[in-house]
């Protein structure tokens, strides 16, 4: 059994899917900075000074501080209950950067494979004598 565990472990497929598991991670965080720190805020300022990340609706205020709250982390600590869009917001454009990329990636890599060729198979053993049997017959 512990054997056949560390065939298993070892095959090339699980590495590189621990390799992509890895690099894709990094990649999310990459993303997530890129969205929220780069392609964000000047969209926010062109609408007006609008921070994404704090944008919410109270569903219920909190029981530790009443409403209205100035900022996310206030709803936050008043344990109300919020619908957070803006974090979805955020989370939605970083999903479409990296679906994108992931597009950019795949279809780079089917202009790099290289065309198979045709397998060219002669004919069968039955085809030859079937065909040696036509040329006989007609003669």
């Amino acid at each position: 059994m512990l054997k056949e565990f560390k065939d298993f472990a070892v095959k090339g497929n699980v590495v590189d899917l621990a390799v992509g598991v890895i690099i894709g991670s990094s990649f999310g965080t990459i993303v997530k900075s890129l969205v929220d720190d780069i392609i964000m805020p000047p969209i926010g300022a062109v609408l007006g000074n609008v921070d994404f990340s704090n944008l919410f609706i109270v569903i219920k205020d909190g029981a530790k501080i009443p409403a209205p709250y100035l900022s996310l982390a206030e709803a936050n600590a008043a344990g109300a209950i919020l619908l957070k869009y803006g974090s979805f917001i955020n989370t939605l454009v970083s999903f479409v950067i990296v679906a994108f990329s992931v597009f950019l990636l795949i279809r780079q890599l089917n202009k790099l494979k290289k065309a198979e060729p045709a397998i060219t198979a002669g004919p069968t053993d039955e085809v030859k004598l079937l065909s040696e049997i036509r040329d006989l017959l007609k003669k």
